[in-house]
């Protein structure tokens, strides 16, 4: 199956989504889609065997929409000028034709040539005219509720569209009626109604797409962040490219003051680079030849050549949308209520308009009123704020999310993270830098200590464990040249083998002494340096151990607050962990950590994890290495930080994108705000709903209480504005930033 992300213009409400989403997921060929009413997009799944994009454009054509292409993550543009330009024009054509239409019944002056009473041709024309203006204005609704309707999808514009055009019908009978010289008519107009209705729905949309823009911002931050052009080396000149016309492998020149293009490997030259926006080190990083830079980091002092790696779509940053993007695209279990609610509702209240209408005729009330009850009901029931309680929530979570360092691949994951109560760390890595010193050496071989370290050293260069890179920074920094390494070997869990100048060497805990036989001897030497907090590596021949290596690492600046803040929000904290139960509890002990499981291999792991979750625990696991993965991805919520593994960011739900630990308590709160939003948004929406219908219907006539369409379109707009701002709120979530 292929996925793709389509942009999709012409969805104005949740049952537009929620039509199209189900349309789609019809045809066959399509494994699933999910489209995304604030996104404007949809992501879908679909054999390529059978279809091609054209063939599922063609799809979204049939269900009355129309398809922008692939959905571009570098062109997410603002409400057009044009909108802004024709609402203004429209407000005022607005206010022109409700002064014309309803001026002389609050005594307002009126011009003879447009009285209704003197001059009623003369009036019915004008507003005949001005409504056909507006109805030009709202071909879109009125297209959408149709083909919506002849694909047994109706929506919220099928509402509008019946509701329109039942009352312009009736007009132009009346208008008929006016020219065959029954003047009577004139009092019976709803040329007005069915403008006003369309202006309103139309500027409701304008406020629904200046806010969901606004709700936008973090991924367009996010997009500004790599320069427009870069300049390439060519030969022995510089050119000055566009990144579309950066290729792989194109030798790219940054200088001082000028931000990193693509993704790519430092040929020439060192400097200070600014990555502060995907590390979150406010500290330049020091970068040589042979070291990787991201694009949008900011070269502070050096001239550096680079070649081009990962460019386009393959970036850092463009994973990073594309992620959010999504996200956004996933639907939580708590939207799929709205959403099932609004495949009912529509239909549901189309009937219950019908019913309305034919009833008003049996009891005896006027075609003319009957027909305003009916148009009322249609109107005041637009579904808008019910579509919009969910996904605008999502989508503004989603960006302060990543705005804040959290990278969320699933919004599901907004919804569950609320549900945490035991979080389970991994210990190097993660509550600790992973930036692991050789602190002390036991050497029991007849070996120099420089030509021992040099061994391990070039075997543990091999390794990605944490542990490997602080013998590979020993060798550089005391510039010792590495040993060529044979038959290398990774054993999870336990550690590595390799062969040099035919001596084959075992490196790792203990457990892989045991794994090959080796006596331990030394068990004495290695409670010694546990207890000062160091990691053990052991070093063996075949036949014996030969050295005992102390490593030391430091623990996460925050570590400590971020397991008090857990702790005070009654989240269980665990540290589980490969290494020795001694250095396990001594980290564990000074940040606050009171349960530690260590010495647990791999599949070890997952089993913890399996038998918390057995107890009916909640469980988010936070690691960095591939020992981690399985554990990760069997956790409800698997975190992993940006500094792990590729297959660990893989395997988990949410990335850390600037390896802050506070940002797992960001989350928590984040994901509990929103749901409450939503429940608001929803709690208000239906509300809403279930207040208006019965008095659109007039069953609270006799008290005084009634609306007309008009009135009916305008309460529609303020509650899908209610349900905008509420939503807004979420931008002012306090968050951690100790």
């Amino acid at each position: 199956m292929k996925k793709i992300i389509l942009s999709i213009d012409g969805m104005t409400c949740s049952a537009c989504s929620n039509g199209l989403e189900k349309y789609l997921n019809r045809q066959d060929g399509v494994g699933n889609a999910s489209v995304n009413l604030v996104m404007a997009n949809a992501t879908i799944e679909y054999d390529e065997k059978k279809l091609k994009q054209a063939d599922l454009e063609e799809f979204i054509k049939q269900a009355g929409f129309k398809s922008l292409g692939e959905f571009k993550e570098i062109n997410l543009e603002k409400t057009n000028k044009k909108e802004k330009i024709e609402i203004i024009v429209f407000s005022v054509l607005a206010v022109i034709l409700m002064y014309i239409s309803m001026g002389h019944m609050v005594n307002l002056p009126t011009i003879e040539l447009l009285n209704p009473h003197t001059n009623p041709e003369n009036y019915t024309v004008t507003l005949f005219i001005l409504s056909i203006v507006f109805l030009i204005y709202g071909y879109d609704v009125l297209k959408n509720g149709y083909k919506n309707l002849i694909h047994k999808t109706p929506n919220m514009d099928t509402l509008v569209g019946i509701g329109v055009i039942s009352s312009f019908l009736y007009s132009i009978y009346g208008m008929y009626m006016i020219f065959k010289g029954n003047h009577s008519y004139s009092m019976n107009l709803y040329f007005e109604s069915t403008a006003i209705v369309i202006y309103f729905i139309k500027l409701g949309r304008y406020i629904d797409g200046i806010s969901t823009d606004k709700t936008k911002d973090a991924i367009k931050k996010l997009v500004k962040i790599t320069p427009k052009n870069a300049v390439i080396k060519v030969g022995d000149k510089e050119k000055t490219v566009t990144l579309d016309e950066i290729k792989k492998g194109d030798i790219i020149i940054v200088k001082p003051g000028e931000k990193v293009a693509v993704d790519g490997k430092i040929i020439l030259g060192k400097a200070h680079l600014d990555e502060s926006f995907i590390t979150g080190e406010s500290k330049p990083v020091s970068k040589k030849e042979g070291d990787s830079v991201i694009a949008g980091s900011i070269n502070y002092d050096g001239y550096l050549e680079y070649e081009a790696e990962r460019i386009g779509k393959e970036s850092t940053i463009s994973e990073i949308v594309r992620a959010v993007v999504e996200a956004s695209n996933t639907k939580a279990p708590i939207a799929k209520v709205a959403d099932t609610v609004s495949g009912y509702f529509v239909p549901a209240v189309i009937i219950i308009s019908i019913i309305t209408f034919i009833v008003y005729l049996l009891i005896g009330q006027n075609f003319s009123t009957a027909l305003t009850t009916f148009v009322t009901i249609l109107v005041v029931a637009c579904p808008c704020s019910l579509g919009l309680a969910t996904p605008l929530a999502i989508v503004v979570s989603e960006g302060l999310c990543a705005s804040n360092g959290i990278l969320v691949k699933k919004s599901e994951i907004l919804e569950n993270a609320q549900k945490i109560d035991t979080i389970v760390f991994d210990k190097t890595g993660t509550l600790t830098y992973g930036k692991l010193k050789i602190a002390e050496i036991k050497n029991y071989s007849d070996m120099e200590e420089k030509e021992l370290l040099q061994i391990v050293g070039s075997i543990e260069s091999k390794s990605t464990h944490p542990i490997g890179k602080a013998f590979e920074n020993y060798l550089e920094e005391n510039k010792i040249n590495k040993l060529t390494v044979k038959e290398f070997e990774n054993i999870a869990g336990l550690g590595i083998v390799g062969t040099i100048k035919d001596n084959k060497i075992i490196l790792g805990n203990s457990k892989m002494l045991q794994k090959y036989n080796i006596e331990n001897p030394y068990t004495k030497d290695e409670k010694e340096l546990a207890r000062s907090g160091n990691s053990i590596v052991y070093v063996a021949n075949w036949e014996k151990v030969i050295a005992l290596i102390g490593v030391n690492d430091i623990v996460r600046e925050n570590a400590k607050d971020v397991i008090s803040i857990l702790n005070e929000n009654k989240i269980e904290t665990i540290m589980l962990t490969g290494d020795s139960k001694e250095t396990a509890e001594k980290i564990a002990n000074s940040i606050g950590i009171t349960k530690v499981i260590a010495n647990v291999l791999p599949k070890e792991k997952v089993a913890t994890i399996k038998e918390l979750k057995e107890e009916n625990k909640y469980i988010m696991m936070c690691g960095d290495g591939i020992n981690d993965s399985p554990a990760l991805a069997t956790a409800d919520i698997g975190v992993s930080v940006h500094s792990g593994t590729d297959i660990a960011m893989d395997s988990s739900d949410v990335i850390l994108t600037k390896n802050n630990l506070l940002a797992i308590c960001n989350l928590i709160t984040i994901s509990k705000k929103t749901i409450r939003n939503i429940k608001q948004n929803l709690f208000w929406a239906f509300f809403y709903n279930s207040l208006m219908i019965p008095i659109a219907i007039g069953l609270f006539t006799p008290f005084g209480i009634s609306i007309n369409p008009m009135i009916a379109s305008l309460a529609m707009v303020f509650s899908s504005i209610t349900v905008i701002l509420n939503a807004s709120r979420l931008k002012n979530i306090k968050l951690e930033m100790r």
